[in-house]
């Protein structure tokens, strides 16, 4: 089942570096009304700026966690510090009280909290996430608004909710407090936070550098300016130029969304977006455009500017309507034939055109255009080898950029395949490559087809019949179609049906002029 978004139930807060520690007795446990939205405790609670994203558990855990506390089964501590001013930081335990919040305030992602959270504009698949997980507690527990109305009219609900709601006012969790200043409670963070469930390295990288140009750009990308503001303290000029070019380039990346199986060549060229591998690609993605790694820490927005504007100048070459899209068709250069988004493949080719672009190469590209994409279809297994190789995208993609290199110098001297392998097989750094087109595992006799089967055969059938740009006849990306003039308007050429044609609008506005 997919993951529920419940970031914005609990808001986060920068921790507060005054060297003053809190004495005095603290609460000890809470209960299900210190949970409420309007609570002191509920509305005091912040989760420090730099905790990861609230969206780690699918609907199923969210409603076995609200069962298990209304059974009164034993549920872990919940573990915070009391800052200088006053707010009570989550130091291990925010999704756990997050899922409790969804419920008693009825907010899985759509309510009140997460429409202000997202400025109005929650995404259509977390929408749909939220109201599958409302369903599946109302099935296996029920809406926290029958527990209260089993107080007054208990004949108007279930018989096992009036018997859950008279012990839910005895029902507790657990408290336990740090004691000492921020570094203190940080420190604890980090380290309770990578026992039970480890961050993953991405992740705590991000952590650690959350107030560098690369980790703000890659969340911003990813919400596509919208939630968590890891730019607030910025200018109000550099936050608005943040949220738009962000969403300018989630738009470029991530739509249309993706649908599986696939039944449409209308692919983003991104993936999912809500998917565990997106903001290690995002981050990836923007330490190849970047070329180096942020060492300085951005104070006023200007430095995520600049590396957002790098990264949408990329992915204006990757895809999209801008005068300079080479408007790579996804199916082409992103996904494999079974339908799944090749990773590796995405960071190469971003790569790869990054280094076309700096190199002032790009025509050389659009010249064998055709054959290239003809070549890396044929021939996607040695990129597959590549990638075994190297284990993982970050590892393996300069070699695919480079194997792609190679496949572009071959092409412009003429060679045939034949010769294109044997001369890349030739190299040191591709002489492992096995030429030899693997055998494919066929299905059951008798079985139904999968989704990865449904997806091959639709792109299998319909990519031979895809249109292609008239100039290059490389293959032409809904997202990115240009109508070009066949005779020139500079040369009288008229704006008759008859006159235009579908192209790329790089070779429109670019390769043809």
């Amino acid at each position: 089942m997919a993951k529920v978004n419940l970031d914005a139930l609990i808001a986060r807060e920068d921790f507060e570096v005054e060297e003053v520690i809190n004495s005095g007795k603290k609460k000890e446990t809470i209960s299900i009304e210190d949970i409420k939205e309007d609570s002191f405790f509920f509305s005091n609670l912040r989760k420090p700026d730099f905790q990861r994203e609230t969206n780690e558990w699918d609907g199923e855990k969210v409603a076995e966690l609200i069962r298990s506390f209304i059974s009164g089964d034993l549920i872990p501590a919940i573990i915070l510090w009391r800052s200088a001013g006053g707010y009570l930081f989550i130091i291990d335990g925010s999704h756990r009280l997050s899922a409790l919040a969804a419920w008693v305030n009825n907010d899985y992602g759509d309510g009140t909290a997460s429409k202000l959270f997202y400025d109005g504009i929650v995404p259509e698949e977390q929408l749909q996430i939220a109201q599958e997980t409302r369903k599946l507690v109302e099935r296996a527990v029920g809406p926290y608004s029958d527990f209260r109305l089993a107080l007054t009219h208990p004949d108007k609900v279930r018989p096992e909710i009036v018997s859950y709601a008279k012990n839910l006012g005895a029902l507790a969790i657990q408290l336990q407090w740090v004691e000492g200043d921020a570094r203190k409670a940080e420190n604890s963070f980090f380290k309770i936070n990578q026992q039970a469930a480890p961050i993953d390295k991405t992740e705590l990288k991000l952590l650690e550098d959350r107030r560098k140009p690369n980790s703000i750009a890659a969340r911003a990308i990813i919400r596509s300016g919208k939630g968590h503001k890891y730019w607030s303290l910025f200018p109000p000029e550099a936050r608005t130029a943040i949220q738009d070019l962000a969403a300018e380039v989630n738009d470029i990346l991530f739509n249309p969304r993706l649908q599986t199986p696939i039944k449409t060549l209308d692919l983003p060229v991104a993936g999912k977006l809500y998917s565990a591998q997106t903001l290690p690609l995002i981050v990836d993605m923007i330490n190849i455009v970047s070329r180096e790694t942020q060492k300085d820490d951005d104070t006023n927005g200007e430095s995520t500017i600049a590396v957002l504007k790098n990264v949408r100048k990329i992915s204006y070459l990757l895809n999209g309507n801008h005068p300079s899209s080479l408007g790579l068709h996804p199916a082409v250069y992103f996904y494999s034939q079974e339908g799944r988004h090749k990773n590796a493949s995405f960071l190469a080719t971003t790569d790869f055109v990054a280094r076309l672009s700096e190199r002032g190469k790009i025509n050389d590209f659009i010249g064998v255009r055709q054959r290239f994409e003809s070549f890396i279809l044929e021939f996607d297994y040695l990129v597959q080898q590549i990638n075994r190789k190297y284990r993982t995208a970050q590892a393996s993609h300069p070699h695919i950029s480079r194997f792609f290199d190679h496949v572009i110098d071959a092409l412009k001297l003429g060679l045939q395949d034949t010769d294109i392998l044997a001369k890349i097989q030739s190299t040191d750094e591709f002489g492992y490559l096995s030429l030899q087109k693997p055998t494919i595992k066929r299905g059951v006799p008798g079985k139904k087809f999968n989704s990865e089967a449904k997806s091959e055969v639709y792109l299998r059938e319909v990519l031979k019949t895809a249109p292609r740009c008239k100039i290059c006849l490389g293959h032409i990306h809904r997202n990115s179609i240009s109508i070009d003039h066949i005779e020139h308007r500079r040369d009288g050429g008229s704006s008759s049906p008859e006159n235009g044609q579908l192209s790329h609008p790089y070779c429109n506005t670019g390769y043809k002029n």
